[in-house]
C-alpha cells in the first residue's frame, strides 16, 4: 500500500480558477490473475487513472468518477499547460465545485477493455506478442468494477464517500452499491438505467455491424493504426445523435449549410452544418478509440440487466447500504426518466434510503455533462449534506 503522501492530488496548482490543474495519469499494474464473470482470465491487467485532491488521514473521502462509454479517466484537469481540452466533466470537479476537491479526494480510472491505458483488446498479449483482439475475455460491467476494486485497495483507499456517473458509469455506480455495500457510503447515477432497453441494444448492434462489416476490421485483427476508422466513424456518428436532443440540434444547426454548398442541391457532399459536425465527431473518436473496445464495451451494455441477474431489481438491490440519489433528464431519449426512476422506487421498495430528481433540460441525454447549476446545487447537496447540517430534498 502506498504511504498516505503518495496517495494525493496528481494535479499542480489550478491552470484556471476552480479547475484541478495540471494531471499526470498513472497506471495500476494488477500482477495476479484477473477472473472475468465469464470464466475467461487475464494473467493480470493495468488500469490507467487519474487523482485530484487529498486522500484524509482516515482513507475515507474518496470518491469515484465512473466513465460514459466515450468517456475515459480524464475528467477533470489538463495534461500540460498548452491542452486546450480539459477533462470531460471539468466543470464538476474542482475546489469550491461541485465534486469539492478541497474536501474529497477523487479519482477516475479508464474502464477495463478499453483503449486509454488500460488493458483492452488492443494491449498486447504476453503469451502472443501480439494485440489481443477477439482473444480478449468478454467484459461486464461488474468485471469493471471488481478492477477498480483492486485499485482502490492498492491505493489503500478504506472506504468510498460516494461512486459517481452518468449513462454506463451510472451502471457502475450500481453495481458498485451492489457488490461492495459496506464500502461505499453513497450512489449518485445520472442518466442511467438498470437494464439496457432493446432500444439502446439496437443502436449498438448498428454501431457494431458498422465496425464489422468494414473490411479492414479483419475480423479484429487490424495493425494498431489502422483497422476499421470508416465503420469506426459512422458508429460513432450514429452513437452520437442518441446523445443529444432534436431540440439542441436544431438550436445549434437548425437546417444551415456550409457556405461552400449554398445555391447547391443534389450532390452527396456535406452541404449542411449538421453533417459537417458529425463527420467530425466521427473523425475525431477514430483518433482517440479502438474499434475493438467499441464492440467489446457495447456488448457490455447490452448485456447489463440487474433484474435478469439478480431475479429482480428487489433482489439485486437488497445488499444495498448505500444512501441513494438517481438524476434523470427529461430530453434524454436513449435512458429516458422513466428508466431512471424506477431504480429509486426499487430501492425504496426495498427499505433503502433513495431519492430521485428530475432535471428538465432540452439537452438530451449528455445533459449529464453539460454546465448546469441546478445540477452543480443537487450534487453538492447530497454529497456534502451532513457536513451541512441540513436534510436533503431533491
Amino acid at each position: 500500500m502506498p504511504d498516505l503522501d503518495e496517495v494525493s492530488a496528481s494535479a499542480t496548482p489550478a491552470v484556471a480558477p476552480g479547475g484541478v490543474g495540471i494531471v499526470v495519469p498513472r497506471d495500476f499494474v494488477h500482477s495476479r490473475p484477473f477472473i472475468f464473470q465469464s470464466g475467461q482470465s487475464l494473467p493480470g491487467f493495468t488500469l490507467r487513472y487519474e487523482t485530484y485532491g487529498q486522500l484524509n488521514a482516515a482513507r475515507d473521502n474518496a470518491i469515484l468518477i465512473c466513465h460514459a462509454l466515450s468517456g475515459d479517466h480524464h475528467c477533470a484537469g489538463r495534461h500540460s499547460p498548452d491542452d486546450r481540452k480539459s477533462g470531460w466533466w471539468d466543470n464538476l470537479i474542482g475546489p469550491g465545485r461541485a465534486v469539492d476537491t478541497d474536501r474529497f479526494f477523487v479519482l477516475c480510472a479508464n474502464c477495463l477493455g478499453g483503449c486509454v491505458g488500460s488493458t483492452g483488446p488492443s494491449s498486447i498479449d504476453p503469451g502472443t506478442g501480439r494485440p489481443y483482439g477477439l482473444s480478449f475475455p468478454f467484459v461486464t460491467l461488474r468485471d469493471m468494477v471488481r478492477a477498480q476494486k483492486l485499485l482502490l485497495d492498492d491505493l489503500g483507499v478504506a472506504a468510498l464517500h460516494a461512486v459517481i456517473g452518468g449513462s454506463m458509469g451510472g451502471m457502475q455506480v450500481l453495481q458498485w452499491g451492489i457488490e461492495y455495500p459496506g464500502f461505499v457510503r453513497r450512489l449518485l447515477a445520472m442518466a442511467t438505467t438498470a437494464r439496457e432497453g432493446t432500444q439502446a441494444i439496437a443502436f449498438n448492434e448498428v454501431g457494431r455491424q458498422a465496425i464489422m462489416q468494414d473490411p479492414a476490421w479483419n475480423h479484429g485483427d487490424y495493425p494498431k493504426e489502422g483497422g476499421p476508422r470508416t465503420g469506426l466513424a459512422i458508429a460513432r456518428m450514429m452513437a452520437h445523435i442518441t446523445y443529444v436532443s432534436d431540440a439542441s440540434m436544431d438550436r445549434k444547426f437548425g437546417r444551415r449549410k456550409k457556405a461552400a454548398a449554398q445555391g447547391e442541391a443534389y450532390t452527396f457532399d456535406v452541404q449542411f452544418e449538421v453533417e459537417s459536425y458529425l463527420r467530425h465527431q466521427g473523425q475525431s473518436f477514430i483518433n482517440r478509440f479502438d474499434a475493438n473496445s467499441y464492440l467489446y464495451i457495447t456488448r457490455a451494455l447490452d448485456q447489463f440487466d440487474l433484474a435478469q441477474a439478480y431475479g429482480s431489481l428487489e433482489a439485486a438491490f437488497a445488499p444495498v447500504q448505500a444512501e441513494t440519489l438517481v438524476v434523470g433528464f427529461t430530453s434524454d431519449w436513449l435512458f429516458p426518466p422513466g428508466q431512471n426512476r424506477t431504480i429509486a422506487l426499487a430501492l425504496l421498495r426495498c427499505g433503502k434510503r433513495a431519492a430521485y430528481a428530475e432535471l428538465d433540460t432540452d439537452l438530451g441525454h449528455d445533459s449529464f455533462l453539460l454546465e448546469s447549476e441546478d445540477l452543480y446545487t443537487l450534487v453538492r447537496g447530497f454529497l456534502e449534506r451532513e457536513a451541512a447540517g441540513v436534510e436533503f430534498c431533491p
